[in-house]
């Protein structure tokens, strides 16, 4: 991610509240293939997530830009974590690694100026039949409706957050993405809140097999 997130390097930044429903969810999809096991978190902050998956019993990589989020995250001693753009070729931190079996992003697409980049890299270090699991929040035609009606809008679109939100994403978009690189979409979930109205989703999308 581009954001220097300036971790506290004496603490532990707490994980967002949806987190944890992303986590059971993800699992959930993860569980169901046995042969998925070395998963890279690509953009992973201070390893909160990642440290989950690894006590879930992933053999689990991580890649985050910010140097202090680097520091924090290998003191967990739960997995790899490495400094790195997720615009680079994702197995350029992690020579040792020839593929990965998922790559999970969460609450990330939304900071990238170009997510085709990000999302091309994922595929290239996917094998086959590898999953690409993306969280991001939720934008709907309903949910922007409803906002507009209750004059919020501006409020959650605000342009005065410093390193925030770049792109607004929404079921269709994200699908149209991640299958325009030729990912298989094969789940989609809403996260928090109404269905609808919900305040994040997560997608699950396939790398082909040949």
């Amino acid at each position: 991610m581009s954001a220097d997130y300036a971790y506290n390097d004496h603490a532990v930044t707490p994980d967002p509240p949806h987190q944890p429903l992303y986590l059971a969810k993800m699992l959930r999809y993860l569980g169901a293939d046995p042969s998925i096991r070395t998963l890279l978190d690509a953009g992973c902050g201070n390893g909160n997530f990642t440290a989950s998956l690894a006590e879930a019993g992933y053999n689990v990589f991580g890649l985050e830009m910010d140097g202090s989020g680097v520091r924090l995250a290998e003191e967990r001693k739960v997995g790899t974590f490495r400094k790195g753009s997720v615009y680079e070729p994702l197995t350029k931190a992690f020579p040792e690694v020839e593929s990965f079996d998922a790559v999970v992003a969460v609450e990330v697409i939304e900071h990238l100026y170009s997510p085709r980049i990000f999302v091309n890299g994922a595929y290239d270090v996917l094998r086959p039949g590898g999953r690409l699991i993306m969280t991001t929040p939720y934008w709907g035609y309903l949910k922007n409706l409803a906002l507009a009606v209750l004059g919020r809008i501006d409020r959650h679109h605000t342009a005065l957050w410093d390193g925030g939100h770049i792109k607004h994403w929404c079921r269709k978009t994200l699908t149209m993405l991640v299958e325009e690189r030729g990912f298989e979409v094969v789940a989609f979930e809403g996260a928090g809140r109404l269905p609808y109205l919900w305040n994040g989703m997560m997608l699950v999308a396939r790398k082909p097999r040949p």
